[in-house]
């Protein structure tokens, strides 16, 4: 048997059987230890670090005792039964409490629970107030219901394991749905998304960007470089570029809060009339487009609010707020002689 004791404690807790209920399987082992023994006592017996706690007992109404002065922790040392024929004539247990006084230990005999890896978790042990023997078909009978014992310790692991695999698989399928949920969620948005590009449009690019406002320039390179190819006017372009930048940063401020987890959608879509459209989208609250004051009102002049969407509906052709001001649909055609 292994002899490492922080292993062995180790082992034993895989088991998750200290302090457990009484289960009938355990007690109907003892009594059978009992009656084919023909003690009054008989205990199934687990050793932890300090103590040695019952699982099932017969003729004794304590739950526990201390290791210290248990015969339980002899016998776990032992490759076989341990027997004690007389306490009391026996140097390692005369003095011990449960010999000395109740419940009189006279013959103890104890045969070690063993994992199939060989650690001794504790015993099922049969105990009496006289001095005796066992028979050999009692010590046969004793070793068959270790084995009985040892069964049940395996099926109790078993059925951990298979309870820990089926709660696994559960926190498996939450997350699973969880995800299915979010993937849901974001194909919806795309379908909403999708559904504000014309159907004669030729999308450019479909971009989500982190809500940071150093990714604004991925977003507003890829468009400058885009109008720069087919030429437009460099004033138009710059104009594009002001109102993509206010719209990403109203998105990243107000409708993220600046949190950079969160993240903003922006697709691009030119036309075979050479018209842009842009939309972006974030996952915020949204706000009543029509609530923004206006900037020029002499009463709003010193106020910072509503200068971005005026500046926005003063670069663009058009400008349309939908999903509750969650997503901005910008529009710019193109004018003037073309360059290049």
């Amino acid at each position: 048997m292994a002899s490492d004791e922080s292993s062995r404690l180790a082992a034993l807790q895989r088991y998750r059987i200290l302090d457990t209920e009484p289960e009938r399987a355990f007690d109907d082992l003892v009594l059978l230890a009992s009656q084919i023994c023909g003690t009054p006592m008989a205990l199934i017996t687990l050793i932890d670090a300090e103590r040695q706690w019952f699982k099932a007992r017969v003729g004794i109404t304590l739950r526990e005792t201390a290791r210290s002065i248990s015969f339980c922790s002899h016998a776990i040392k032992q490759h076989g039964l341990f027997i004690v024929p007389d306490a009391k004539d026996d140097d390692r247990f005369r003095d011990n409490p449960f010999v000395r006084t109740e419940p009189g230990i006279r013959f103890y005999a104890g045969a070690p629970l063993v994992t199939p890896d060989g650690y001794a978790l504790g015993t099922i042990c049969v105990i009496d107030q006289v001095p005796r023997t066992l028979t050999p078909d009692q010590t046969e009978a004793l070793e068959a219901l270790r084995r009985q014992v040892q069964s049940q310790l395996e099926l109790r692991l078993n059925l951990i394991a298979l309870e820990d695999a089926l709660e696994a698989r559960d926190r498996a399928v939450v997350e699973q749905d969880r995800l299915v949920a979010e993937l849901r969620s974001a194909l919806d948005h795309e379908r909403k998304l999708a559904a504000l590009v014309p159907l004669s449009s030729t999308c450019q690019f479909n971009m989500v960007i982190p809500a940071d406002p150093a990714s604004i320039s991925i977003v507003t390179d890829g468009v400058l470089k885009m109008l720069q190819d087919r030429h437009w006017p460099e004033t138009e372009v710059i104009a594009v570029e002001l109102a993509l930048q206010e719209a990403l940063a109203n998105g990243i401020r107000h409708g993220c809060q600046n949190d950079p987890s969160k993240q903003i959608q922006c697709c691009v879509t030119v036309d075979a009339a050479n018209e842009v459209m842009i939309v972006v989208r974030d996952p915020g609250s949204g706000f009543d487009d029509h609530s923004v004051p206006n900037p020029l009102s002499p009463e709003n002049i010193m106020k910072s609010s509503g200068r971005g969407i005026f500046l926005i509906n003063q670069l663009m052709d058009e400008v349309e707020f939908s999903e509750g001001g969650r997503a901005v649909q910008m529009r710019k055609r193109r004018d003037g002689t073309p360059q290049g």
